[in-house]
């Protein structure tokens, strides 16, 4: 069986327009100029998680020294060791921190500063991060009538 004479052509081989040879290389430019562009993104966006998972860890250890400082018999070192100590057992890259507490009579406060790692070179960012809580207290009820 023969296909009829229109399907059996044969295609010709056109040489290529103006327009097609100008074009000829324009992906690997386009290549080129993108996936700089591209790495710098991912780059950024695990830059931003590494700042978010310091802020966090920064914060938890703020509310750790803030729950101890803020007990019925805490202080404010009693804040600040365990606020050290949470950061010391955490495992998330969360350097040089400087922990400081304060307490009154009402309030405890814990703040935490850290330097959070960095994918970029050169670029150190700083984490400070305070909780506060109110100090635990006994308090009495008024006398009520009978």
């Amino acid at each position: 069986m023969r296909c009829p004479p229109l399907l059996a052509t044969r295609r010709r081989h056109l040489p290529p327009t103006p327009q097609g040879a100008s074009e000829r290389g324009a992906s690997t430019i386009q290549m080129m100029l993108l996936m700089p562009a591209l790495l710098l993104v991912m780059l950024l966006g695990w830059q931003a998680a590494l700042i978010y998972q310091a802020r966090t860890v920064a914060l938890a250890a703020a509310q750790e020294g803030a729950r101890s400082a803020a007990a019925e018999n805490g202080s404010a070192a009693a804040g600040m060791a365990a606020a050290s100590s949470f950061v010391a057992a955490s495992t998330s890259g969360v350097s040089a921190s400087q922990v400081s507490g304060s307490r009154s009579a009402t309030t405890a406060a814990v703040t935490v500063r850290a330097i959070s790692q960095s994918v970029i070179p050169g670029w150190r960012p700083a984490i400070t991060q305070t909780a506060s809580l109110p100090v635990e207290r006994i308090t009495r009820l008024p006398d009520s009538p009978r």
